[in-house]
């Protein structure tokens, strides 16, 4: 084995994580078609999504300044234990019958609290198990597995709703969290030394603001992704609209338009693993963000189940490419002291400003319909990444 594979304790993670991520995959398909069941309303299935972010906008930021602090891999052993729990609680309450909109929306609040800590502890263990060498290997690899899994989840998703209902789905998930709670739990790391803490959380959340201004790489890369998060991802928030309304499918249906995004993804990050170091980082991060917003575009016009089942794979192939290459660069130039702060920066901008996002993508699609609400995202981060292109050099530069 060679690359991010070579390391025990990475296959450990990666394997572990592949599982859980098949059940959390199927998770959002049963969870977009339950809401929409429930309430009939494509605004609700986008605030829905946006509140399972809320928590990552309001705390990742301070979670940043815990995981430079803490010890990872127990902190992230915590935060899938509660994940698991929200997911068995899921099912008991459709399984019951007693599933109401309030409690799935409060759950959702919930989730996304225990993901602020979550999201930027899982990046910034990555370099505990590889080292910086391996660390884009790592990362697209990571990405590899995670879109395999929206390829795997959401086709076995949409047969067992169609099958047997969305409880299925969200218990599935939660026995999934055993897998790579195992894996974390079989890891051979150093005995954890708590850093002696010279200055307060503000104080160190000064530092990581200030590094980020300094850099022109970084804040530009921060504010694509923050762009990209609040007015690119959020088409697939509305994919539940786009399967009932615009293409005409069944769950089934659903599910397969969901995994077109996960093989267009897989097969980009494989890409991006398999180019290395031969990849000019900036300009490809630049290229792919482009292709991506073109392709949102595109998507947003069709009316053909199989038109949008292509363009969906192409898009997909490019959102991870820009992704991945957004997460390398950061953690490429970061200091190691600073690592969880900046990565908590990118995940509030990734996934913290998801909830606006899913807001205004689901008050577009309210008024004006899934397609026109989709388009306008596109045209959105087609404007950012061109702007960026002109106004950060360093960016596009940047290898």
């Amino acid at each position: 084995m060679t690359g991010a594979l070579a390391h025990r304790n990475f296959r450990l993670f990666f394997f572990g994580q592949g599982i859980s991520l098949i059940g959390t995959w199927m998770q959002s398909v049963a969870l977009g078609w339950l809401v929409l069941e429930i309430t009939n309303s494509p605004f609700a299935v986008g605030l829905n999504q946006a509140l399972r972010s809320l928590g990552v906008l309001v705390f990742t930021l301070y979670a940043g300044v815990v995981v430079d602090r803490v010890d990872k891999r127990r902190l992230i052993v915590w935060t899938q234990v509660l994940q698991m729990l929200e997911a068995l609680l899921l099912a008991l309450l459709v399984w019951t019958k007693t599933a109401t909109t309030w409690q799935v929306m409060v759950l959702a609040v919930l989730f996304g609290i225990v993901s602020a800590f979550d999201i930027p502890a899982r990046q910034a263990f990555l370099v505990d198990l590889v080292g910086r060498d391996n660390l884009m290997n790592a990362i697209a690899l990571n990405s590899s597995m995670f879109n395999a899994a929206r390829i795997v989840g959401p086709a076995v998703a949409g047969v067992l709703i169609g099958a047997t209902g969305v409880a299925m789905c969200f218990l599935l998930n939660g026995v999934s969290y055993l897998a790579v709670l195992a894996g974390l739990f079989a890891l051979r790391l150093p005995r954890f030394e708590r850093r002696v803490q010279e200055h307060s959380a503000w104080v160190g959340f000064r530092e990581s603001v200030t590094f980020i201004r300094s850099d022109a790489r970084v804040f530009t890369i921060v504010i694509l992704v923050a762009v990209f998060s609040v007015f690119g991802f959020p088409f697939l928030v509305l994919m539940p609209v786009v399967a009932r309304d615009v293409v005409h499918t069944s769950a089934r249906g659903y599910g397969l338009l969901m995994a077109a995004v996960g093989v267009g993804a897989m097969l980009g990050a494989l890409a991006l693993a398999l180019a290395g170091r031969r990849v000019k980082q900036g300009m490809a991060l630049l290229q792919s963000g482009a292709a991506f917003a073109v392709m949102l575009i595109a998507f947003a016009a069709a009316r053909s189940f199989g038109l949008a089942l292509l363009l969906l794979a192409l898009a997909g192939c490019a959102m991870i490419i820009t992704t991945a290459l957004a997460n390398t660069m950061l953690q490429t130039v970061v200091p190691d002291p600073l690592r969880g702060r900046v990565m908590a920066f990118y995940a509030f901008v990734f996934v913290g400003l998801a909830p606006l996002g899913a807001f205004q993508a689901g008050l577009v699609a309210e008024h004006r319909g899934a397609p026109i609400s989709i388009a306008l995202g596109g045209v959105v981060c087609l404007v950012a990444m061109a702007v960026a292109a002109w106004a950060a050099p360093e960016l596009r530069k940047a290898s």
